[in-house]
């Protein structure tokens, strides 16, 4: 294995460094009196730079290894960029797992390079993109949107670099992409590969692309670079005994670091957004009693947050005031925010896990592995000594797994499925994965697909339909709900039911104003559901000129309701592509039900005698979500989108149906289900 550490020469170049004898400035990461070239060349990266350039000049596929926060993200597709890789009209792209990270490193990079955001440097989210194709050179992704550009150029023609960042999170479509390129590379010699993280099982990556069976090392078409970077030390400290409610502990150890502790800002992981508003009201209303000269500033930071919201992490605090920032696991290798010195972690991390028996994919809270632990403690030594809470025993460490399980393999591979046959790949089970996901959530997903018609009796994509559905942004059952809205002849509603289903809840519901809150809900509310009400809430908001003193007035969340806007316009460009007419329904709301049904049927559930709901796919106990307007109903029949798991299972964007629409509108779900029995 070709592997080369920092202070070294890599062999066969003609570069020598003498990199222990550098002036290293530690500075204020607050301290703007340091110009940006002075803090790029503070990174530990940049001691690397000649290597890094001379590795991917000799090397197909480079694997760079180094600690969070090294530079790694920002410095390396700046570096190919001033060696001339864009020079041939084509760009480098730097994949992230999260789009959070994709927005902030392409902003942080564009300030480096002097730049607009949008030209030279650029970025590509779902729903949200800001490039120019014939300008932009470094291009930030996220790991679903390069798939989706394989879809329409399978050779990546475009890049002539490609960064995996974040390899060791392993979401579904960075294991895509990696086994992808695996196919990709050897028809394009010409394309570079990077793969980048900070805690990876090299051995794993570097034996999946390197195609040398020999034991001559200078055949590899594979190098690993380690980038060690300037770590200081770190205090890490356990409780003795096993805590009853890490929530309320971590409320206390921020109170007692901030009251105890000298400056710098602390870092709490938590594993939901709940669970971060929680905590950052309870901070934030303690912190007015204390007896403490340096304020206390609690702020919070998940996918979910809008992004105004979310910058606010970055920005420097008002003077004599300590930042402390609650967080899911985005924090824990996604972005890196300057400042930290005391970190606090709960030890869990919720995760997406879908059930083959039940059919459903939800949310569970489950402890952290061993790499993730480490993660998350590596960011209290970025700019100082720095010290780790975890809530929990040096005993309970030791029992955790070492890594994460991978995502593919406790996901609903319909979506993926269905993108792998766009691209040609009938076989799923002989594709080449890092990680091959169990047979049986790839059995469950080409069920659905060809329930939903996507697939043909042979397996293969249907055309028109599953062609169009593989395009569309989003999971295979909403896309059948859109693409059927031409035939129910609803298309402008159904746009508007998926805009408002893809984003964050829409409805606030404050602790002291509840009574207030669920008011003017009613005032929305149909008793069809959800969905309905979903479609009065939208039209409401643009009849009232999107303002968010109304929003605020009726208890609506304005950037959610932002963002449904945003999703609508994207959604309503894909329809145009397809020339698929945008129809109302003129208040016909059975049509628009049944069409919703077309799409969800798998998701439907009957009412018992005890009041709770049970699935009719899977036979599976559910009850309505507060929050849904039927909460307080027991309508018989019912179709719902979303499942989310607390105290039981709950329905969330729950709709009234009647149960014949089920057997005329989904035939092949129930011919497998028959075929089961």
């Amino acid at each position: 294995m070709a592997f080369w550490r920092p202070g070294t020469v890599a062999p066969g170049s003609n570069v020598t460094t003498d990199n222990d004898d550098e002036t290293i400035i530690i500075y204020n990461p607050y301290d703007n009196k340091i110009s940006i070239n002075q803090q790029k060349i503070n990174l530990p990266v940049y001691r690397n730079k000649i290597h890094i350039l001379y590795l991917v000049e000799k090397y197909q596929v480079v694997i760079v290894v180094g600690q969070t926060g090294s530079g790694k993200t920002t410095q390396i597709p700046q570096y190919l960029y001033e060696a001339g890789w864009t020079s041939n009209g084509k760009m480098i792209a730097c994949i992230q797992p999260r789009r959070v990270a994709a927005t902030t490193m392409a902003t942080r990079v564009a300030k480096e390079m002097g730049v607009n955001l949008g030209l030279e440097v650029g970025y590509s989210v779902r729903f949200d993109e800001k490039y120019d194709e014939n300008l932009t050179k470094i291009k930030y992704m996220t790991d679903g949107m390069l798939f989706r550009e394989m879809m329409i150029d399978p050779l990546l023609r475009n890049y002539s670099v490609i960064m995996v960042d974040e390899a060791h999170e392993r979401s579904i479509y960075t294991d895509l992409i990696i086994g992808l390129i695996k196919k990709i590379i050897k028809k394009r010699e010409d394309l570079k590969i990077i793969i980048a993280s900070a805690t990876l099982d090299v051995e794993s990556f570097y034996n999946f692309y390197n195609n040398n069976r020999t034991n001559d090392n200078s055949k590899d078409n594979v190098a690993v670079i380690s980038v060690e970077g300037r770590n200081y030390p770190i205090d890490i400290m356990y409780l003795k005994e096993p805590c009853d409610n890490y929530i309320n502990k971590s409320i206390e150890t921020a109170l007692k670091i901030h009251m105890n502790e000298e400056q710098g800002d602390i870092l709490i992981f938590l594993t939901g957004k709940d669970e971060v508003n929680e905590v950052v009201q309870e901070l934030t209303e303690k912190s007015y009693n204390l007896n403490k000269k340096m304020k206390l500033l609690a702020l919070p930071i998940y996918s979910g947050l809008d992004t105004e919201d979310q910058m606010k992490v970055f920005e420097k605090p008002p003077l004599n005031t300590r930042k402390v920032i609650v967080a899911t696991n985005i924090a824990e290798a996604s972005i890196t925010i300057d400042g930290i010195k005391y970190v606090i972690d709960c030890g869990f991390v919720k995760l997406k896990a879908f059930n083959p028996t039940t059919g459903m994919e939800n949310l569970m809270v489950m402890p952290c592995s061993k790499a993730s632990i480490q993660q998350r403690s590596g960011r209290a030594g970025r700019t100082s000594s720095g010290k780790v809470y975890r809530l929990f025993t040096e005993e309970a460490f030791k029992t955790l797994a070492d890594n994460t399980v991978s995502e593919i393999q406790r996901s609903n591979l319909a979506t993926i499925v269905l993108q792998l046959k766009a691209l040609g790949i009938e076989n799923i089970l002989r594709f080449n994965f890092l990680t091959s996901p169990p047979a049986q959530l790839v059995v469950n997903a080409l069920e659905l697909l060809y329930s939903l018609n996507a697939l043909d009796d042979y397996g293969r994509l249907t055309d028109p339909f599953g062609m169009r559905l593989a395009e569309f942004p989003v999971e295979p059952m909403l896309g059948t709900m859109l693409l059927n809205s031409q035939k129910f002849e609803c298309g402008k509603e159904i746009l508007t039911i998926a805009a408002m289903i893809s984003v964050e809840n829409i409805f606030i519901c404050p602790n002291s104003a509840k009574h207030e809150a669920d008011e003017e809900k009613r005032k929305f509310s149909v008793e069809e559901g959800d969905h309905i009400t979903y479609i009065n809430v939208y039209h409401a908001f643009l009849e009232n000129k999107k303002s968010s003193k109304w929003c605020y007035k009726h208890f609506l969340n304005y950037h959610s309701l932002l963002q449904a806007v945003s999703v609508r316009n994207q959604l309503v460009k894909y329809f145009h592509r397809f020339n698929l007419p945008i129809k109302s329904c003129e208040g016909d709301i059975d049509r628009l039900r049944k069409c919703i049904v077309s799409g969800f049927f798998s998701q439907a559930a009957k009412l018992q005698i005890d009041g709770s709901y049970r699935t009719v796919r899977n036979d599976v106990e559910l009850h309505i979500h507060p929050t849904s307007v039927l909460f307080k109903r027991s309508p018989k029949w019912v179709i719902f989108n979303q499942v989310v798991q607390t105290t039981k299972y709950y329905m969330r964007s729950v709709s009234v149906i009647e149960p014949e629409w089920l057997s005329e509108l989904a035939p092949h779900f129930y011919k497998i289900k028959e075929t089961k029995k």
